[in-house]
């Protein structure tokens, strides 16, 4: 009985052991969403010995940045920082930067592309202004996590589907809740502009399937006729007090009065021309985004105060016969000419992280670092009408500030090791960095 009792302790303490081991390795990957929201912090905090990139092409070597109460209060050299109850934070050597903006996304709003249910981008419908993308927000997206860590803060959520898809909505990315979540609410109506150049399409022959002619140019110059029927029409429901509420009209009604700005999703020449008319005619704040073509007309767009969100710039050009290289030159080009423009990054499979990256490719063609870095912070802001508030690390805006080892345009050195959003120090862990930690663990390499 004493040999079989002792026998039973030493089983029980392999399983105690093993199950130990399990803990270990798997604690991590229960942990995935463990990852919480920052509490507010209303005091003061420091941040120095860092090189503060202001935003605005300004860079301050060794510098400090005091924040109080969620608000920067002072940035420059030789800032003292005061004993007692405060944060601080030493970044000896590291590279202090604005919250990094999206300036078109669909994060919180679609999970996984090819799994319908956790798609919530699109509605039923070609005329929907009435939708908006705040309401769908899912603050509980994994994909949000992963963002945070490449340094952006903020994004501007987007709408997709039919051609007037809704209005979009800016979010700060660290909240419980959509409503906690909106930084600057329903800002933009976004306009899918019908294509006036039909692509080739180098599959038709293979399928059977007839190439498009002169005949859908025609139907889509019919459409956007419509459109411009539609906002005659939106212009005069406003002007004049209403009983019956219409709600597509009423979702429009801030373009009149400029709380809001027209986003037009369109790239080559004749259809920016038609987002210039949208403005003559109606006096729209009008923001192209794509614009592959804007260079060809940076002089109008200049002269009508029309920004540019450049998506993406990780692609083919948009026409044949043009630069292979053109893609990443754009930026330089706007540039050059004095056109407000933004980076951005659209990509389905990155889902936003590359934008630091896609700002680093435009530095390198000719926009220089410091314009680089203004286009996805200040930029940003300017066109999405925050700028009051955030975009740069100046006294008065809110802390949205990140904190990386190397250079956070380059994809080798970038390594986020501090985000601050309106004060609040947020948790840089995610789902990758999860499985790394676990597997690393288990093949015995951490």
């Amino acid at each position: 009985m004493h040999i079989i009792h002792t026998q039973i302790k030493e089983d029980m303490k392999k399983i105690w052991n093993i199950l130990a081991a399990l803990l270990l390795v798997t604690a991590p990957a229960l942990a995935q969403d463990d990852i919480y929201p920052a509490k507010p912090y209303n005091g003061v905090l420091f941040i120095k010995n860092g090189t503060i990139h202001v935003g605005n092409g300004q860079v301050i070597e060794a510098g400090t940045i005091e924040v109080n109460n969620g608000k920067i209060v002072r940035v420059g050299k030789d800032i003292a920082i005061p004993a007692g109850d405060v944060k601080v934070f030493d970044v000896q050597g590291q590279h202090v930067y604005p919250g990094l903006i999206l300036s078109a996304s669909g994060i919180g709003l679609v999970e996984i592309s090819s799994v319908r249910a956790t798609s919530d981008i699109t509605e039923i419908g070609d005329l929907n202004p009435n939708i908006r993308s705040a309401v769908a927000y899912n603050t509980d997206s994994k994909i949000i996590n992963t963002v945070r860590s490449n340094g952006i803060l903020l994004a501007n959520i987007v709408p997709q589907g039919g051609t007037i898809s809704g209005s979009s909505s800016v979010m700060q990315l660290d909240a419980w809740n959509w409503e906690d979540a909106i930084y600057a609410g329903d800002n933009g109506i976004h306009l899918n502009l019908p294509e006036l150049y039909i692509r080739p399409n180098p599959f038709a022959a293979m399928f059977g399937v007839p190439q498009a002619g002169p005949d859908q140019i025609k139907k889509n110059l019919e459409q956007i006729e419509g459109l411009k029927s539609f906002f005659r029409q939106a212009q005069a429901y406003a002007s004049q007090p209403q009983t019956n509420p219409n709600l597509k009209f009423e979702a429009v009604r801030g373009l009149f009065s400029k709380k809001q700005k027209l986003f037009v999703h369109c790239d080559i020449v004749k259809e920016i021309l038609v987002a210039l008319d949208f403005k003559k005619e109606f006096g729209f704040d009008v923001v192209i985004v794509g614009g592959s073509e804007s260079f060809q007309i940076a002089d109008l767009l200049k002269k009508y105060e029309v920004p540019v969100i450049v998506n993406q710039m990780h692609a083919l050009p948009t026409l044949a016969d043009d630069d292979v290289d053109l893609p990443y030159r754009l930026p330089s080009l706007l540039q050059k000419a004095g056109v407000l423009f933004a980076i951005n990054d659209e990509d389905g499979q990155h889902r936003g992280k590359n934008l630091p990256f896609n700002a680093g490719t435009a530095a390198a063609y000719g926009l220089g670092k410091e314009n680089a870095l203004t286009a996805i912070t200040l930029n940003a802001a300017k066109i999405l009408g925050i700028s009051d508030r955030t975009g740069s690390l100046e006294v008065g805006k809110d802390a949205n500030i990140v904190v990386s080892r190397g250079d956070i345009l380059d994809m080798r050195t970038n390594d986020i090791t501090l985000a601050i959003i309106q004060g609040r120090s947020i948790d840089l862990n995610n789902k990758h960095k999860q499985l790394y930690d676990r597997y690393m663990t288990k093949y015995g390499l951490k």
